[in-house]
């Protein structure tokens, strides 16, 4: 009887300890997985985080790209925006320029002694350029009682500058060009083409031109002082 409680006790001692043993290998078990689990979430956390912040980075450096962007356009438009207005500034700076030009030269060729003679020198310059012994002058149509009685003068003159610089004998026989006519005067609420004045030379049945009319002298001459022009004043 003593032994069989012996036994007994033995036997429950062992299911106790191993018991025990079952418990604390689930404990330890358990206590594994949630440090995995502990462990993959904190990777998959870390993961997400530096997706995120990532994801955060790239899209502040698109709209930071995007903002750098648009102010250089709009730096670019600015300044492209002034440097037209100041070159459209100077252009009606030198376009009053030469009308003012025209204005005062008009003004100044009333007195017919002063026309007559620039009319003439301006047939002179012609023929020098054209060097031909037969020469048609077109003029416009109100010109036509100047132009005419300039052509005697002009041709002595021409022949003249000839004999002194080479020591030729040289003569130009002049006619006025009836058929072709320069246009008219400008005129308020006149539109189309128009003439200060000044001669046109042709020769070789009209094939060859010379014009030396006075918008077309005047034109030149703004052309090549553009730069002392401009160094007058927009050099500040």
């Amino acid at each position: 009887m003593a032994a069989m409680d012996a036994t007994s006790k033995e036997t429950q001692a062992q299911i106790v300890q191993m018991t025990q043993f079952i418990l604390n290998e689930a404990k330890d078990k358990a206590e594994e997985i949630d440090t995995k689990a502990l462990q993959e979430f904190s990777v998959e956390k870390l993961k997400v985080v530096n997706s995120t912040k990532e994801k955060i980075q790239q899209e502040y450096a698109r709209k930071a790209k995007q903002v750098e962007t648009q102010a250089a356009i709009a730096r670019s438009t600015a300044i492209n925006r002034s440097r037209l207005e100041k070159i459209k500034s100077r252009q009606d700076m030198l376009t009053k320029l030469a009308e003012d030009s025209k204005a005062s030269l008009a003004d100044k060729l009333k007195d017919q002694a002063t026309m007559k003679q620039f009319v003439t020198k301006l047939i002179v310059q012609g023929l020098l350029m054209l060097l031909e012994d037969q020469v048609e002058v077109r003029c416009r149509a109100s010109d036509d009682a100047l132009v005419t009685s300039c052509m005697n003068d002009a041709a002595k003159e021409y022949t003249q500058i000839i004999q002194t610089q080479t020591g030729a004998q040289k003569q130009c026989k002049l006619s006025l060009d009836t058929a072709v006519k320069l246009p008219p005067a400008p005129a308020a609420g006149r539109h189309g083409p128009s003439c200060l004045g000044g001669v046109v030379l042709a020769c070789q049945n009209g094939t060859i031109t010379i014009d030396n009319t006075i918008d077309s002298r005047l034109g030149l001459v703004m052309e090549q002082a553009k730069p002392t022009i401009r160094e007058l004043l927009f050099s500040k």
